[in-house]
């Protein structure tokens, strides 16, 4: 596992890619599983075993204040239940998130969560229809005590509409109102309300027009810089996480088997499956051509194969592959590739 890789070797390769010695967040050994099990009655007809689900199988990494970290990988790898783990919305099996300006008191988590606020996928999902946009912004300033009274908590949403580009006026408007990249604008809004060290961005275009996609990451940006908030950035396209990512990153079956600086990586990808992951995605260069396919399916999370989990799509698998689980090895130049085809 990611997990039993000694912390003396981990916070080396994690360190490197900030001048900063102290991490602002720090995940180790992170797990996190889901019952997928069929009705009690149904197994004991069947005399069926629990099904258990490893969405998130052992996951070390650390973000530098004002760093951006992207996770990429297929869809089903984890990547969003990592995200909520960080969050707060989902409880891990094992593993510590720790970060920086948490409050010391486990007792107390207003300071841990109001740390922590998140931007989600669907624009469309993720706002209260039954809600005014000025309520729905203003409701965490309640909530942490970043206003006082009604009066105050107008005056700071209308200086947060305008900030993500939209008027103070839109706070008296349904969420219906709005397209869809205005939409994720008052999401945007509502997560840096609460005064967050720390920004999760789960897929926040892919919902979108391709049209309003870069008026969003460029928001995203415009925003981490004037707020210097920690990033943690969530997406399949390549191109997206180039833009936005100092480092990325890969996630397969809910492990990471490659963490590196965003330059070394595109340059030089390491593990098989980052290769096929970057030799598929579409280029203008070669608009020309078509990019590969990927090859083989991605085995069930139900049953993943011993071993090396990519090794059944992987043209470098080996016996070694079949049967002993790579680690991660670090990295002279920083990061890490969990890979017994590299390591050898």
């Amino acid at each position: 596992m990611l997990g039993s890789v000694k912390r003396d070797d981990m916070a080396g390769t994690q360190n490197e890619f900030s001048a900063d010695s102290t991490p602002h967040v720090e995940v180790a050994g992170l797990v996190r599983t889901f019952d997928a099990s069929p009705p009690w009655l149904v197994r004991t007809i069947g005399r069926q075993q629990r099904r258990i689900v490893r969405a998130v199988d052992g996951m070390d990494f650390a973000i530098a204040r004002g760093a951006t970290l992207g996770l990429v990988g297929e869809s089903g790898c984890g990547k969003s239940t990592v995200a909520r783990c960080l969050a707060g919305l989902l409880e891990p099996d094992s593993g510590t998130i720790r970060i920086s300006e948490a409050s010391a008191d486990p007792s107390d988590d207003r300071s841990s969560r109001r740390q922590v606020q998140m931007v989600f996928q669907d624009p469309y999902s993720s706002l209260n229809p039954r809600w005014r946009v000025g309520e729905t912004i203003g409701d965490s300033l309640l909530a942490f005590g970043l206003a006082q009274n009604r009066r105050e908590m107008r005056d700071q949403v209308g200086a947060l509409l305008v900030d993500v580009g939209l008027a103070p006026e839109d706070a008296d408007r349904y969420p219906h109102e709005f397209s869809g990249g205005q939409r994720q604008r008052v999401a945007i809004a509502r997560a840096i309300a609460a005064k967050p060290s720390i920004l999760i961005a789960d897929e926040p275009t892919s919902a979108l027009d391709v049209s309003v996609q870069a008026q969003i990451l460029n928001l995203l940006r415009d925003l981490q810089a004037a707020h210097t908030l920690t990033c943690l950035f969530i997406s399949h396209d390549l191109g997206v996480v180039d833009h936005m990512a100092d480092t990325i990153g890969v996630m397969y079956l809910g492990r990471l088997v490659e963490l590196r600086n965003k330059t070394d990586l595109f340059e030089r990808p390491l593990h098989p499956y980052t290769r096929m992951l970057i030799e598929t995605a579409p280029r203008l260069k070669r608009a020309t051509t078509r990019p590969s396919a990927m090859t083989g399916e991605v085995p069930s999370p139900l049953a993943p194969p011993p071993g090396c989990a990519f090794h059944p799509r992987c043209p470098l698998a080996t016996e070694r592959c079949r049967q002993e689980r790579p680690l991660p090895r670090a990295l002279p130049e920083g990061g890490f590739v969990a890979c017994h085809a590299v390591a050898e």
